[in-house]
């Protein structure tokens, strides 16, 4: 028989950032890991969390039906404290829909051509912001890739990669702090970069409509889907189709690139083999850079009651609950050394010694089974190929004083860099 829940123990004084002013959301849960064990409860906004550690209860978490413990619930729910409601209603084509292996290799060759852009405002030599430039990058890549002709290069551009900004779900994860005025203001300032977004893509989607031959990938797909409708609803649709799309896409993508770089600067003979095109170095740096910035708090929102392994005994847990664990403590405790960056410990995707952890499912950088990121193959290649182009292109010199750091408050996501990562450059 299940035990009830009240056995576990309860992480008293425990509350998330959303809810709660809390100086370091990782460290926080870490300390109620370190007093009550790998299996306890959270209170928090109303909300209540049963965080897992333990190698059977991280297994259990994977198999988890997302018909019982949902992650596109529990990630709405996050992402919805950020973003207008309008974002998510009525949408036709779907983030999960972007990968499609026509499609990848169509989103690589806007990457190239990223980066030739990229280059050309980098110019001979500087001083640029990593976190600043692989972000950038990641705008040009992706609004060639799914928001329709010219949203890539000028002024539409640039208007976009301002509304984007501010239309930016990770805020949500990485200042959940800032959510509560972000409530407050009716998300004033999201609705404004939505409309903005929406004049533009309808812009481009008059461009579409005046070529129609050239109606090929992934924009052309959206427009199809609202082919039916009125012309405004048609408009509106398309470019929130676009909007979720790309808010869903880049951010943790080239953030996790803006690390790899970082580790790379600081890893000169591991630079050197890159730069001279090792693609398979490059694949491990990217893999092992994006397990050490992980702060996801990997989350199921509980639909149905279920009976839950948490290694110590089974737990009835309740509808409205949320299952949760916490990849930047499992990444670097689950045996010695992972506090350490080593790109040799990945062969392909996977770690080469996994049989030395308790659980193989303790250590990851996309998360595990049916719960894998969808997007970890096109990520890896993306990753791979900026880095060679990068490193291999421009003699990168670090500014920053110490190696940088999370912002502290985020629990979701791939790291943010609490401060500027300035670094100089000069073409090779």
């Amino acid at each position: 028989m299940p035990n009830p829940l009240e056995v576990l123990p309860v992480a008293d004084g425990v509350g998330l950032p959303w809810d709660v002013a809390v100086d370091d959301a990782v460290a926080a849960i870490a300390k109620a890991r370190e007093r009550c064990g790998d299996t306890f409860v959270v209170d928090s906004g109303g909300g209540r969390y049963l965080f897992t550690f333990s190698p059977t209860g991280v297994e259990s978490f994977y198999t988890l039906a997302e018909e019982v413990a949902s992650k596109g619930v529990a990630d709405f729910l996050m992402l919805r404290r950020k973003l207008p409601d309008e974002v998510f209603a009525g949408r036709r084509l779907l983030p999960s829909s972007l990968f499609r292996r026509d499609d990848v290799t169509s989103y690589l060759a806007n990457l190239d051509r990223a980066l030739d852009a990229t280059e050309a405002e980098l110019g001979q030599s500087g001083s640029v912001d990593l976190f600043a430039l692989t972000r950038r990058l990641g705008h040009r890549m992706g609004l060639a890739s799914w928001a329709g002709p010219g949203c890539a290069d000028g002024d539409a551009f640039e208007r976009l990669v301002r509304a984007f900004d501010v239309l930016d779900g990770s805020d949500a994860f990485v200042h959940p702090d800032a959510m509560a005025a972000v409530a407050a203001s009716g998300m004033r300032a999201e609705r404004a970069a939505l409309a903005d977004i929406s004049e533009v893509i309808e812009s481009s989607l008059r461009q579409h409509d005046s070529a129609p031959e050239n109606g090929e990938g992934l924009f052309s797909r959206i427009v199809d889907a609202w082919a039916s409708e009125s012309r405004d609803v048609r408009n509106r649709g398309i470019a929130m189709d676009v909007a979720l799309i790309h808010i869903a896409s880049m951010s943790n993508l080239m953030a996790a690139l803006g690390w790899a770089l970082v580790d790379l600067i600081v890893h000169p003979d591991q630079l050197r083999r890159v730069a001279d095109g090792d693609r398979d170095l490059a694949s491990g740096c990217a893999l092992e850079s994006t397990r050490l910035a992980q702060r996801s708090i990997m989350a199921r929102a509980v639909l149905e009651p279920v009976a839950f392994d948490t290694g110590a005994g089974v737990v009835d847990v309740p509808k409205g609950w949320t299952i949760a664990t916490l990849l930047p403590l499992l990444n670097t405790s689950a045996a010695a050394g992972l506090e350490d960056w080593d790109p040799s410990r990945w062969n392909r995707y996977r770690l080469a010694d996994a049989q030395a952890l308790p659980s193989p499912m303790l250590v990851t950088a996309f998360g595990h089974g049916k719960h894998s990121c969808p997007a970890q193959p096109f990520s890896l290649a993306a990753m791979t190929m900026a880095m060679t182009r990068l490193v291999g292109g421009y003699d990168m010199r670090p500014e920053w004083k110490a190696y940088p750091q999370p912002v502290p408050a985020q629990i979701g996501g791939v790291a943010r860099a609490a401060n500027p990562c300035p670094v100089s450059y000069t073409m090779r």
